[in-house]
């Protein structure tokens, strides 16, 4: 009975790519976080809202902090990224794509072991993500 109860405490291959792939992600979205934080800290590059103006916004909720910041929503970021608060997105767009990148890199290991319904089901999970990110699936906002 031990050596049953033994085995099936194994993770099974697509398991461990998963959780293989998802900790070096976050590795690597952590020191992204860790860099950008530093040159934004450090003031290598300009911030768009100077420092010393920062409290202003602090009692502000997010719809009145983006009006009179003058920030559009959505992936408009990307075009901010000269600015040193707007550079700490891209650790949090990385952490954020960790997980479509897990599940497509197990989808060939689920198909090779016949598991169908599961490859499918990572399949409907990365083009849900996928379209969430993309903000083609945001609702009210």
């Amino acid at each position: 009975m031990s050596e049953r109860t033994e085995a099936g405490l194994e993770a099974a291959p697509e398991q461990v790519r998963y959780a293989s792939i998802l900790e070096k992600g976050m590795y690597i979205g952590l020191l992204i976080l860790f860099i950008t934080f530093a040159i934004y800290a450090l003031g290598i590059l300009k911030p768009y809202i100077p420092r010393e103006q920062i409290a202003n916004y602090w009692n502000t909720n997010v719809h009145d902090y983006l009006h009179h910041a003058n920030i559009k929503t959505g992936w408009h970021w990307v075009g901010m990224l000269n600015y040193g608060d707007f550079i700490n997105f891209i650790g949090i767009a990385f952490l954020a794509g960790t997980t479509i990148i897990c599940y497509l890199s197990i989808i060939p290991i689920l198909l090779k072991n016949n598991d169908k319904v599961y490859a499918g089901l990572a399949l409907v999970e990365v083009v849900i993500l996928s379209l969430a990110a993309s903000g083609i699936l945001a609702v009210g906002h």
